[in-house]
């Protein structure tokens, strides 16, 4: 899924947080997105996934303008994980069941799928646990677990190792590196540098309400926080 957004603005109160003439989003491309607090990183994470609407400008997905910006039935969507994500009242496992009931009816294969994920997110152990008294980082690899056995098309992380101890980023940096192996675009949006930032393939810049590309890592750098 290719995402094009075009003279894309964002205002609250009539101010404007920024505008975006052109941005084009490929399905393989791995992007870091650096800016200061306030910048509007996450409103344009939410804009991205659909969990806002732009001021002004048009959205258009793989050469089709979506004036009303949601996703048609069957179709690869856009994730976006918030940096404290929220979970289900419920079992680890239950968490993990949730979308998938909405999107498969063979229990068998439900039910390979969370194994799976279990497995991947280090959480085999914590299995019928009570997702809510997980540690936050147990709970970031839940979310992220939850979300990548949907297969979306993109993944947009809202500073995704925040607050995290170096094994979970560990955790979460393989599963990452899992779901670009599965051609899943990528966006991250972190203060941290760490194994998950420095796999960007692309560095993304809002300043002053203005996106830039950066290609100097140390210039992105010296912006990012």
């Amino acid at each position: 899924m290719n995402i094009t957004l075009t003279k894309l603005t964002k205002k609250y109160n009539g101010k404007e947080l920024f505008s975006i003439p052109l941005l084009s989003l490929h399905q393989n491309d791995v992007i870091h997105l650096g800016g200061e607090n306030g910048s509007g990183k996450t409103t344009l994470m939410k804009l991205i996934a659909a969990l806002d609407s732009p001021s002004s400008g048009c959205i258009v997905v793989d050469n089709k303008e979506r004036r009303r910006w949601r996703f048609r039935s069957g179709e690869k969507g856009v994730i976006y994980m918030h940096q404290t994500p929220y979970l289900f009242s419920g079992s680890v496992e239950d968490n993990l069941r949730y979308g998938l009931l909405n999107h498969f009816n063979d229990k068998s294969l439900i039910e390979y799928k969370v194994d799976y994920a279990l497995q991947v997110a280090k959480l085999s152990a914590f299995a019928t646990q009570e997702a809510r008294t997980l540690s936050g980082g147990e709970k970031q690899r839940l979310a992220l677990a939850r979300a990548a056995i949907l297969e979306p098309s993109w993944l947009l992380l809202d500073e995704p190792t925040a607050n995290m101890d170096h094994h979970s980023i560990d955790v979460v940096a393989f599963m990452v590196d899992a779901l670009i192996q599965q051609k899943c675009g990528i966006m991250i949006s972190s203060h941290q540098k760490t194994h998950l930032t420095n796999i960007c393939r692309r560095r993304l810049q809002l300043k002053a309400g203005r996106l830039l590309e950066v290609l100097d890592n140390a210039e992105f750098a010296k912006h990012a926080s």
